[in-house]
């Protein structure tokens, strides 16, 4: 019986000992199989994960590419700077990083004895540190105390300051481009966390000049605006980074692994503009803006052959530099008042560009593409004549008046007409072309697209097609009114004129380097459509000499064969006509045997007061420009016998300004008859390094003479 029992006793045993190893086996599978799926599956990522634990990437922006001007001068560049960041753990674990270092040095080399090392250090050493607990950096400082130092050194707020270094995030940017001597400081502060790495920023090295082509860039480097925008990826390059090992608490192993990876620079950008151009164009737009007290002025100035943008400026502006900052005073105390969203609507108005981002009724120089239709249309010929009552008379029921309808025109050939501005005539010169064949020049012309200018946001003109439109809008139309473009739209289309018949494409950029000046990409001049024939634009531009020597008058000048047409137009404000609300502009081209430069001058709400006429505001800027541009570009005068002897008369000789002051060279042109470039304030000691035209040269009295200060 005993034995029976003893023999159960053993099976049971030997069943639980079966069953636990059995038990034990497939836990020992279990983590086998655990174990490979952690370390070969899953291994990438544990690694990557642990390697995020024991380093630290800092990324090192890259410098974003140089854009230049068309002659190689730098209007964009970026210089190197530092930048405050900060790892908000590392400065929450200063305290304790530092207690835990001393307390295992002080174990691992007897608490005791490593306290009295100390205090025989100091005193047979002052501060000096030669024990294993002292050799090591410790911050004591909390989160407040780095909050103040660093608030005091960096000039910012200490809330500001204190919620960022102990913010959640893994990485915070505290302050970017801070000051040499705010670098030194917190070198010396050796606050827990807080790194100063290299950065770049991004400066305009001419301030307010050209803002509306070259844009500017946001805190990151990103272009927001102009060919910042629209070429970021080019001028951007590749980031580099910093790997380098820490310890538990983000401190750097002086022996660990530390890799550098090299930032790829930013590719430059060649613009198509002319910064001697670009200064007679902002110089000229602040003048006429100030004399008629308008509320802007813009000019363009295109060369007609290829579409290259030599020019393009507005008044009044703002500083890529400081963007947020408009440049006049009394602006900036009325915007110091407004709300948030009222400030910021505030901003987007004064970054948007005029030339290409708005679109307005051309008036009077809308005639130009007018006649060029009627001309290649055969609607009209040079022999074509017309007759002004004062009213427009072929649209019964409407009231529709010559500008000058109290003393009419009388009897005129097309090219009178078009010096007289007739609206009579070109109601009916729009009505003999019809508008069927009137819609399709027009679309021809680019007036229903965009013109494919590389700048953001290009507007779209406003065109009614034929199913909408009665005979009263091919009248308007005719005349300018009715029909809404844009300005790069219009000096594309009146290039098209001069050139040929050719509609290019606007061409802002031309060429993109490398930071050895090789050339990696060429953007080649675009032939959009034939418009007009070769004929018609030869008679055009007969025509267009005529109506600015004969017609608008103010825009003639002696030997340079200026061409073009003046506009005043009535402003329309939310669909509606306002009364005493003009745009004041002239378009014009020259020489107009040899087109080399179109230029579009437009003044937004002159001083009725003063003047707002078209031929009287914006056609002496216009040809003013004109002039000094054929002179910059050696064109030489062609005089008739008439104009010779008054020239002659007029003439003086240019002085040398080199090496001068700009107070001197001033005073020095005005004593010859002569004016500067030089229209906003500059300090008086700057030196003339160059001129345009060079001493001794001959040039007309009044001519302006271009200072080059570096």
């Amino acid at each position: 019986m005993k034995r029976q029992v003893k023999s159960t006793t053993n099976l049971q045993n030997k069943k639980r000992m079966l069953v636990f190893l059995l038990c034990f086996f497939l836990v020992t599978i279990a983590l086998v199989i655990r174990l490979g799926f952690i370390q070969i599956i899953d291994g990438e990522v544990y690694k990557k994960q642990a390697m995020e634990n024991w380093s630290r990437d800092i990324t090192i922006s890259a410098k974003r590419g140089t854009i230049y001007d068309a002659k190689g001068k730098k209007l964009a560049v970026s210089v190197n700077s530092s930048t405050v960041t900060c790892f908000p753990a590392d400065v929450k674990k200063g305290v304790q990083a530092a207690e835990e270092n001393t307390e295992s040095e002080e174990e691992a080399n007897g608490g005791f004895i490593t306290s009295i090392l100390k205090k025989m250090n100091k005193s047979m050493f002052g501060s000096g540190k030669s024990t294993a607990a002292e050799s090591i950096p410790v911050n004591m400082k909390t989160p407040e105390e780095t909050a103040k130092i660093l608030s005091e050194i960096l000039e910012m707020d200490y809330e500001e300051v204190l919620k960022k270094i102990t913010s959640n995030y893994s990485y915070v940017v505290l302050k970017k481009w801070i000051t040499d001597e705010q670098v030194q400081k917190i070198r010396e502060a050796e606050l827990s966390g807080i790194n100063v790495i290299e950065d770049n920023k991004r400066v305009y090295p001419y301030g307010n000049f050209a803002p509306y082509v070259l844009g500017f860039t946001n805190i990151d480097q990103d272009g927001l605006y102009g060919v910042e925008a629209t070429y970021n990826d080019y001028l951007t390059g590749m980031p580099g980074r910093t790997v380098v090992n820490t310890d538990a608490y983000g401190r750097e192993l002086p022996f660990g692994y530390n890799e550098y990876y090299e930032p790829k620079d930013g590719l430059g950008v060649v613009l198509t503009i002319d910064e001697v151009i670009q200064h007679y164009a902002e110089s000229a737009a602040q003048k006429v803006m100030k004399d008629y007290n308008a509320k802007r002025a813009t000019i363009m100035v295109m060369d007609p052959n290829n579409g290259d943008i030599l020019a393009m400026a507005s008044k009044p502006d703002y500083d890529p530099n400081d963007p947020k900052q408009p440049m006049d005073e009394v602006i900036q105390q009325e915007w110091s008042t407004l709300p948030d969203e009222e400030l910021q609507k505030a901003w987007f108005d004064m970054w948007r560009n005029p030339a290409v981002n708005d679109i307005y009724e051309p008036g009077s120089t809308f005639k130009l593409l007018t006649t060029a239709i009627a001309l290649e249309e055969n609607a009209a010929t040079l022999n074509s004549t017309y007759f002004c009552d004062g009213f427009v008379r072929q649209i019964p029921g409407e009231n529709i008046k010559c500008w000058r309808y109290y003393r009419p025109h009388g009897q005129q050939t097309l090219s009178e007409a078009i010096q007289n501005s007739c609206n009579d005539a070109l109601a009916q010169i729009g009505l003999d072309i019809g508008k069927d064949a009137f819609y399709k020049y027009l679309k021809s012309f680019g007036l229903e697209e965009k013109s494919g200018i590389m700048l953001n946001g290009e507007a779209l003109g406003l065109v009614k097609e034929p199913t909408n439109m009665k005979d009263v809008d091919v009248v308007t139309q005719a005349f300018g009114q009715g029909v809404a473009v844009s300005p790069i739209q219009l000096i594309t289309a009146v290039s098209a004129i001069s050139n040929g018949g050719n509609l290019m494409q606007p061409r802002i950029v031309k060429q993109l380097i490398d930071e050895d000046g090789n050339v990696v990409k060429n953007f080649e001049t675009t032939l959009r459509r034939k418009v007009i024939s070769e004929e018609t634009s030869k008679m055009m531009l007969s025509i267009m000499k005529d109506s600015a020597e004969a017609g608008t008058k103010q825009a003639y000048r002696a030997g340079y064969r200026i061409g073009g047409k003046s506009g005043t137009a009535q402003k329309v404000i939310d669909g509606r006509y306002v009364d005493g609300k003009f745009i004041s502009s002239f378009i014009g081209t020259a020489p107009v045997d040899n087109p080399r430069a179109v230029v579009l001058v437009m003044v937004d709400e002159p001083d009725q007061s003063i003047g707002y006429y078209g031929s009287i505001v914006a056609g002496p800027v216009a040809a003013d420009l004109l002039e000094n541009i054929m002179k910059y570009y050696d064109v030489e005068p062609v005089y008739t016998e008439e104009e010779l002897g008054k020239v002659e008369a007029q003439t003086v000789e240019v002085p040398s300004l080199l090496g001068l002051t700009i107070a001197e060279a001033t005073d020095k042109l005005i004593k010859a008859g002569l004016e500067s470039n030089i229209t906003i304030e500059v300090e008086a000691e700057k030196i003339v390094k160059s001129q345009f035209p060079k001493a001794g040269e001959k040039v007309v009295k009044h001519s302006m003479v271009t200072l080059i200060l570096n």
